[in-house]
């Protein structure tokens, strides 16, 4: 059986830790808690005595392949892009709510009518913790959604404050607090390598992952680093300051809108500088694995492309819909609009695809070296 040991040698020192959190979450949730993260957010052993051995955080990791036939059956994936059952662009009913959305607010919408309804007690989501930073959070309660709502550069990768250190979030870190808390129906906000650590843990059938009712996936084309030094050669690069800056999106490009309603489009080819280095190595950009995907991609400013992946994703969607919490957009102005949106997420998922199996060759002809404290 393979252990944490392994994944020091077969994911970390190939350079393809996602920092997605899994199994340090899962190691200090459910057992002796061996395994720490460092100050960068990379999974290390703490207390080495500790590990039990079981080698479930070797398997519930996305970059192993152990579980991959079992997840993909669990949730009924289909190629290219997992299972669609449906694509749509919508937005929040609601204008308080998009006014503080990075695309449409459908995401904040859709928890709002879940836990307004009774049918999660809690979600696990990011607040923000500096202008377009963020850490991972518990909401209970609808005032804790709508704080959660925007734009975020980092996703940070733990509750701990490292300034500008940020790499990625692991809201999967919040399954210890909803464990004390004893929360058992939770939607759970994800990237798409957290998502897929999460449904490996559903197929394991291993606590927490048990309380999770719900998976909302958020598109991906990479996660960046946004330290002091990111922060001034974007600035530079999309020639504006800080300062003027209103909103920040990313559709087909990285969007800055200014406070006197220019906006900066800057392509994200030029923001290679800022991406994390595992992110190369990462074929899926629609979480293929969720409940319902959700992102920019195809949809005009103030609106969300939508896709349904499940049945329960259909009938939570559905439900807000139905109750007036989500607005879609007319077939009437557009009857391609859906399945031309499809279509450009299918095309960046296939690039995104591609670039990871090119860049995989590559790593497996010269291996990588990281230097330390690298994203």
């Amino acid at each position: 059986m393979k252990t944490f040991f392994d994944l020091i040698q077969e994911v970390q020192k190939r350079g393809l830790c996602h920092r997605c959190g899994g199994c340090v979450t899962f190691c200090s949730a459910v057992n002796y808690g061996a395994l720490e993260l460092d100050a960068d957010g990379k999974p290390r052993y703490g207390e080495i005595e500790k590990c039990i051995e079981c080698g479930l955080c070797h398997a519930i990791c996305p970059e192993i392949d152990e579980l991959e036939k079992e997840t993909r059956e669990r949730v009924g994936w289909e190629p290219p892009v997992g299972r669609v059952i449906a694509t749509t662009v919508a937005r929040a009913a609601d204008p308080a709510v998009r006014r503080s959305a990075t695309d449409g607010g459908v995401v904040t919408a859709l928890l709002l009518h879940l836990f307004e309804r009774g049918r999660i007690d809690g979600a696990i989501v990011t607040q923000p913790s500096a202008p377009y930073r963020r850490r991972p959070f518990l909401a209970t309660s609808t005032e804790d959604i709508k704080d959660a709502a925007g734009f975020f550069f980092d996703t940070a990768h733990g509750m701990k404050d490292f300034a500008d250190r940020y790499m990625t979030h692991s809201q999967i870190e919040e399954f210890d607090p909803m464990l004390k808390k004893g929360l058992k129906r939770v939607a759970f906000v994800g990237t798409p390598c957290q998502i897929k650590a999460v449904r490996r843990m559903q197929t394991l059938g291993i606590v927490p992952s048990d309380a999770v009712q719900f998976c909302l996936g958020l598109f991906c084309s990479g996660n960046f680093t946004f330290g002091d030094d990111q922060r001034q050669r974007l600035a530079e690069v999309g020639r504006f300051n800080w300062e003027e800056v209103r909103k920040v999106n990313i559709k087909e490009n990285l969007m800055v809108h200014l406070k006197k309603g220019d906006v900066r489009s800057i392509p994200l080819d030029d923001l290679e500088f800022m991406r994390r280095h595992a992110c190369r190595y990462c074929p899926d950009y629609s979480a293929e694995f969720a409940d319902l995907s959700f992102g920019g991609i195809g949809a005009e400013e103030g609106w969300t492309t939508v896709m349904t992946r499940s049945p329960l994703g259909r009938a939570a969607f559905a439900d807000a819909a139905g109750a007036g919490k989500l607005e879609e957009f007319s077939p009437k102005v557009n009857p391609n609009y859906a399945s031309q949106a499809l279509a450009k997420v299918r095309s960046w998922s296939a690039r995104k695809r591609k670039n990871a199996q090119k860049n995989r060759r590559k790593l497996g002809a010269r291996g990588v070296q990281i230097k330390s404290g690298a994203a």
